[in-house]
């Protein structure tokens, strides 16, 4: 009787969950939404978390003084935390300009051990102590070289935190701030920057910005803390709507609702090109789900079987299962195949304010500028790599080819066609031919790709790092787009911190490098090329390290003005003369493709918000009966060992029971 027991205890749990359901049964009925990460994040600490994995449990869990409305486009910035925009004044005598930040007075903490039993509100102080805390190197801000020449005060203050001995205890940053921050009052804070920089508003959306409360700060540096992992890095505190409440990167992290989160409501606006049911829940108290689980997942096919198992609620599209998930119509537009639209998938894709591009080594001998018709030589390899064939070929048609450095979506984006690398036919631009690149090799001295010093072909460096077997075809796909010039092509391939020395001390020859935007304005890619960032001289992102005065000029007034019709040209101007010397490649706006279940609501692309999680609505019933659909239990199995288990019986116990009675 035993097994029958244990079967009807079998069929009683399959009434309520999914045999094969991953998650703890209290989680499975409530309002959780559950996804996965690959990469565990690094630091969570807000001053020095900058990469996207880190972003997005980060952006989640403090707030900075901005926010970017989340159904606005072109994109928008409005209060966070603040009662409105910052107010701006310049005055000309200081050559300085002023922000007034005034905030709203409901802000609280997520509870903390450190705030005892009281409920923490932010205050000015809070985000000054922010600011002061970037301004101490050993604390490791990857943003502060760029704070350096904005904010007033902020060099002399690097340097009394640089004089002090560096030791574990706490350095308490109340009340040492720059001289260009002033606690107003205590819901007032003021930053001077020198000049005019309209871009620094952006900067103020993002979590360096966010308001640090001293108290655990003052808690996180006490002696053992760190080793129960106890520290920003480990376990951040903020305003957010959520509050890290698990921390297992080996695992799984989970972001539990904020139970002292501000109110907030879901926009009541939206652009037109948005779709029609964009403001169903308009009006309505975020956040709308109660917790998040990010789950590990290393691989890409488990994590897709465990998606369309109904586990994950989305998921983006690897090449492996792209057939699967994505078709194309004979315009290349992506849409869902007829096995996802049965299940109810929707399709979230756009092009990301991402660039992907084949680097030059502006200081190398050979190819940079030193020899004048490198130039030549760079606009030839530029026409050869066939990044249209790329995309195909390795992303599935997922992305755009570049004709500048600044992706869609961003004002001053390059519409036209690069007239060095392509040519308009009709309304496409269309790749010039290998002829034309040949030509310019001739020019730069390289006839068929011959070197004059050897006559033999010329031979070019590629570093990369370290790749395995799966990228194999897409570097000898990179050899074969040089091969067609006559030049030959030699990988130099090492780990990942070797390449970056290499990259710092301009060892590199040609190289593949990337940036997404920080914040959508043409200024945060025309710096990637600005002399005074050369990664060589300055440790700064130009990895080409590229000079051009015309163009430093243009940028430096770029850089301080709105975006008007004036700046936009300038940008233009700025654009054809990086065309025209070629030290990049510009290579391809990769496209996002996600797909999310029909039963998760309010998921449309907003490519600069890193705190969308707490627009989202989870229809839980909907999620439960496709999970009890696409799950059945196969029983049959257990049948068929229960029968052959009794028929085994059966035949060991009658023939001794016959005896018996017979006897």
């Amino acid at each position: 009787m035993s097994w029958l027991v244990a079967l009807v205890c079998l069929l009683s749990l399959s009434a309520q969950a999914a045999w094969n359901n991953p998650y703890p049964r209290g989680w499975v009925h409530e309002n959780t939404l559950f996804s996965a990460f690959s990469a565990p994040p690094k630091t969570l600490d807000p001053v020095k978390a900058y990469n996207s994995n880190e972003m997005v449990f980060l952006g989640n869990i403090v707030e900075p003084p901005l926010q970017y409305h989340y159904l606005k486009r072109p994109y928008q910035l409005e209060p966070l935390i603040l009662t409105e925009m910052p107010t701006s004044s310049y005055d000309a005598a200081t050559n300085t300009t002023s922000y007034r930040l005034h905030l709203r007075d409901d802000i609280a903490y997520a509870p903390h051990v450190a705030f005892g039993a009281n409920k923490r509100f932010v205050t000015a102080s809070d985000l000054a102590y922010a600011i002061t805390r970037m301004a101490d190197r050993t604390n490791g801000s990857p943003i502060l070289d760029m704070m350096l020449p904005l904010i007033v005060g902020m060099s002399d203050c690097v340097k009394q935190f640089d004089a002090l001995a560096k030791t574990n205890t706490w350095r308490d940053y109340r009340n040492r701030q720059p001289s260009g921050v002033e606690i107003i009052d205590e819901h007032t804070l003021m930053i001077r920057i020198h000049g005019v920089y309209p871009p620094f508003v952006y900067w103020l959306a993002m979590p360096f910005f966010a308001p640090i409360p001293w108290e655990v700060d003052q808690y996180y540096a006490q002696p053992g803390m760190r080793e129960k992992n106890q520290s920003w890095s480990w376990l951040p505190i903020g305003t957010g709507a959520y509050y890290l409440s698990e921390n297992n990167p080996n695992r799984r992290m989970v972001l539990q609702r904020n139970p002292n989160f501000h109110a907030d409501f879901y926009p009541s606006e939206a652009s037109p090109d948005l779709p029609n049911n964009v403001l169903d829940d308009a009006g309505k108290r975020l956040p709308m789900v109660d917790r998040v689980v990010y789950a590990l997942e290393k691989e890409a096919v488990p994590y897709w079987a465990k998606f369309l198992q109904g586990y994950y609620d989305a998921s983006g599209v690897s090449s492996e299962v792209f057939d699967q998930a994505i078709q194309l119509d004979a315009q290349g537009k992506l849409s869902l195949t007829p096995v996802m639209q049965e299940k109810g998938m929707q399709l979230l894709s756009s092009v990301a304010t991402s660039l992907s591009y084949l680097g030059f080594n502006m200081l190398d001998p050979l190819i940079g500028q030193e020899n004048p018709n490198a130039k030549y030589l760079r606009q030839a390899i530029s026409i050869a790599i066939d990044y249209e064939e790329d995309i195909a070929i390795f992303l599935n048609g997922r992305g755009l080819v570049a004709q500048g450095p600044i992706p869609p979506g961003i004002s001053g984006a390059s519409e036209d066609c690069n007239p060095i690398t392509h040519q308009l036919n009709g309304t496409q631009c269309v790749r010039r031919s290998l002829l034309e690149a040949k030509t310019l090799m001739a020019k730069a001295g390289y006839p068929d790709g011959l070197d004059p010093k050897t006559g033999k072909a010329l031979v070019l460096y590629y570093d990369t790092v370290s790749t395995g077997a799966d990228d194999k075809a897409q570097l000898d796909w990179m050899r074969k787009q040089f091969a067609k010039l006559g030049i030959q092509l030699v990988i130099r391939a090492t780990d990942y911190n070797r390449f970056q020395e290499k990259m710092r001390a301009g060892n590199a020859q040609i190289f593949t490098w990337g940036w997404n935007a920080d914040y959508p304005d043409a200024e945060n890619f025309l710096f990637l090329l600005v002399g005074s960032n050369a990664k060589v001289e300055t440790g700064g992102e130009n990895a080409s390290n590229y000079h051009n005065k015309q163009f430093d000029a243009l940028y430096a007034q770029i850089a301080r003005l709105p975006d008007t019709a004036e700046r936009r040209a300038l940008i233009a101007k700025a654009v054809s003369i990086v065309r025209e010397d070629a030290p990049w490649v510009f290579g391809l706006f990769p496209q996002n493709v996600s797909l999310f279940h029909g039963w998760v609501h309010n998921v449309y692309p907003n490519l600069m918000a890193n705190n969308t999680l707490k627009y989202r609505r989870i229809d839980v019933e909907k999620r439960e009966q496709a999970q009890a659909l696409w799950n059945q239990p196969v029983l049959w199995p257990f049948g068929f060992i229960g029968v052959s288990i009794i028929g085994l019986l059966l035949m060991l116990w009658l023939p001794p029971y016959r005896k018996r009675n017979e006897l």
